[in-house]
């Protein structure tokens, strides 16, 4: 493997050149989304170069209507691999047991959100096995992610790749623009509820 730190520096500000490097690293790339705005964005640059990509989506069931509506839009329009996981009890089951999402306030939280986000996150990392993962992730959106490379590597040696971290909410805007591609702003995260609140899934992996 090349050295993440001189490729960074080379490739970082180039979405499309870096993500033709990371698909010649391994054999089983994925693309994760979770179609928040903006997301036509990496799914667009990625399977331009990979059609048949494994698209995965953790879907934690509190989705807006028109969160799955656009969903279902882009995976037409891109013609989209799309591989859903959700978690081991629907939403139905879980609020019928437990009552309605927990606040982050709630002592509750923490078990929710591993529940409806990262379990099925780690058991897609078990079942499909990637060695490559395309995100999203744009600096601005937390702090955390601020201080996170275009490149970097996990604990288990799966190559994480960000082509638009260094991209802004006009970036990605005129690039939807540029490729008439759609956008759904009308989106809510359930283990995040604050605009700039890291969900956790990206600061264990």
């Amino acid at each position: 493997m090349a050295d993440l730190d001189a490729i960074n520096q080379e490739l970082g500000n180039d979405p499309d050149a870096l993500i033709r490097w990371a698909l010649e690293q391994g054999q089983r790339p994925i693309v994760t989304t979770n179609f928040r705005p903006f997301e036509a964005v990496i799914l667009h640059m990625v399977t331009r170069h990979q059609p048949s990509i494994p698209v995965v989506w953790m879907d934690h069931g509190y989705n807006t209507e028109a969160t799955y509506r656009f969903a279902d839009a882009l995976v037409q329009r891109l013609d989209l691999n799309l591989i859903t996981y959700l978690p081991k009890r629907t939403r139905a089951h879980r609020e019928a047991v437990e009552g309605p999402m927990p606040g982050i306030d709630d002592s509750r939280h923490d078990a929710f959100t591993r529940e409806v986000k990262l379990e099925p996150f780690e058991r897609a990392l078990r079942e499909m096995a990637p060695d490559v993962w395309f995100t999203a992730l744009r600096a601005e959106d937390t702090a955390e992610r601020a201080r996170m490379a275009p490149l970097s590597k996990n604990a288990d040696g799966l190559l994480k790749v960000s082509p638009v971290l260094g991209w802004s909410a006009k970036d990605m805007y005129q690039y939807l623009q540029l490729h008439d591609l759609p956008n759904e702003f009308d989106y809510f995260d359930p283990t995040k509820v604050e605009e700039k609140r890291e969900c956790g899934l990206h600061l264990q992996h």
